[in-house]
């Protein structure tokens, strides 16, 4: 058999009926369990439980409290509704007792329709971005190319992106590879534009996370990931995002809101 991705690695469970197991890897003895990797292996339980055939087309989660890595995750998944056309699922995932993750997934059947997005020209041209290397969360599973000003430990956006080896042609994995990356840039994102990012600025966490797939997504290929701030308030702050593929075709939005104490 073939050797499996990366992601796929970080998706194998053991199930029981409607309950999964996953092991968390070993990241060290501190570190909070990065949102993107619990969102995606989240989707990952609710799409083994929808009929062949109905991929993802949306989620909504809500990151409850943070989790710890070398350790067993526990996700229950609640099937809400199963119609001809589309799926809904409830995620709930929990370590040691204690619930860190509720997400909601809703899943379609492709069907015939009208095929439009708008333009949108790049705001950092791929010839004007610069590598990028040692970013936070997983970085190492990706060529990162940002504005050539960036030197912080974060994928601060707009920049490109694409994974460093091949991801299965796996419709469900390949959303799930989508979902772990689009975590990569909304928590800076989040600042207000006239607040430099700082190590020392404060304290950060996602709060809760969005995405509505749009497209079929190739993690191979390079894509920009293009986030805005669109409000700050009561410590807290909303980004919202667009992942395009290099021919400007619009794969997903995301948005996040993400706590700054400051």
């Amino acid at each position: 058999m073939a050797a499996l991705s990366w992601i796929a690695e970080l998706l194998q469970y053991k199930r029981d009926g409607d309950d999964f197991c996953i092991r968390e890897p070993r990241r060290g003895a501190t570190g909070r369990l990065f949102g993107g990797l619990i969102a995606a292996q989240s989707l990952a339980v609710a799409g083994a439980t929808v009929d062949d055939g109905k991929l993802p087309q949306s989620l909504h989660a809500y990151f409850v409290r943070g989790g710890s890595y070398d350790a067993d995750v526990e996700f229950h998944v609640d099937r809400t509704r199963d119609g001809r056309a589309f799926a809904t699922r409830h995620v709930t995932a929990s370590q040691d007792g204690k619930v860190i993750l509720e997400m909601m997934a809703s899943f379609h059947q492709p069907e015939p329709g009208l095929d439009w997005s708008p333009d949108a020209p790049p705001v950092l041209e791929f010839d004007a971005a610069a590598p990028k290397h040692d970013i936070m969360d997983f970085g190492d599973k990706f060529d990162l190319r940002t504005m050539p000003s960036d030197d912080s430990e974060f994928a601060i956006s707009p920049f490109w992106i694409r994974t460093q080896a091949e991801i299965e042609d796996d419709p469900l994995i390949r959303a799930c590879t989508l979902t772990f990356l689009s975590d990569l840039g909304p928590v800076p994102s989040a600042l207000p534009p006239t607040v430099a990012l700082r190590s020392d600025l404060g304290f950060a966490a996602s709060l809760d996370h969005s995405i509505w797939f749009h497209r079929p997504f190739s993690p191979h290929g390079w894509h920009r990931y293009e986030l805005q701030s669109a409000n700050h308030n009561d410590s807290r702050g909303l980004a919202r995002g667009s992942l395009y593929d290099a021919a400007g075709t619009l794969i997903a939005s995301v948005t996040q809101e993400a706590l700054w104490r400051i």
